[in-house]
């Protein structure tokens, strides 16, 4: 049964370009609730342990580093058909595949600097969710 939840997280680009409110906007127009928010900032340890499943690929450093750049904004939504749904929102991340509209389309620099995660499972954003909310008890 799907948790009707997803995960995102805005990127260091998008926050510090300022589009955090834009996106967010787009995000409830598109009929998703925020369950929870908050500003943060990754140390570069914490960005490895949440890219963990990424440590043995080349771009893991590069990706750690970009990831605690600057502040995320990471974000529990909620809606019918969640997961789905938010990875047609924010679209493919290469944004130059992206459909016209998405997120990444609209606020992405580049595949690196994409403006935005989404999980891409239930059970992933179920992890994701509790690695930045364990406490608020929102999965």
């Amino acid at each position: 049964m799907s948790t009707n939840k997803t995960f995102t997280m805005i990127k260091p680009d998008a926050v510090s370009d300022g589009h955090s409110g834009s996106i967010i906007k787009m995000i409830e127009a598109a009929g998703f609730r925020v369950v929870a928010l908050k500003k943060t900032q990754l140390t570069p340890e914490r960005a490895g342990e949440f890219y963990a499943v990424h440590k043995e690929r080349p771009f893991y450093n590069d990706l750690c580093a970009y990831m605690s750049s600057g502040p995320i904004v990471p974000m529990i939504l909620e809606k019918e058909n969640a997961v789905a749904d938010f990875r047609t929102l924010i679209g493919a991340t290469n944004p130059a595949n992206a459909d016209e509209g998405t997120i990444r389309k609209l606020f992405a620099k580049s595949i690196e600097a994409n403006a935005i995660h989404g999980s891409d499972s239930d059970e992933n954003a179920e992890i994701e969710g509790n690695f930045f909310f364990a406490h608020t008890e929102q999965f």
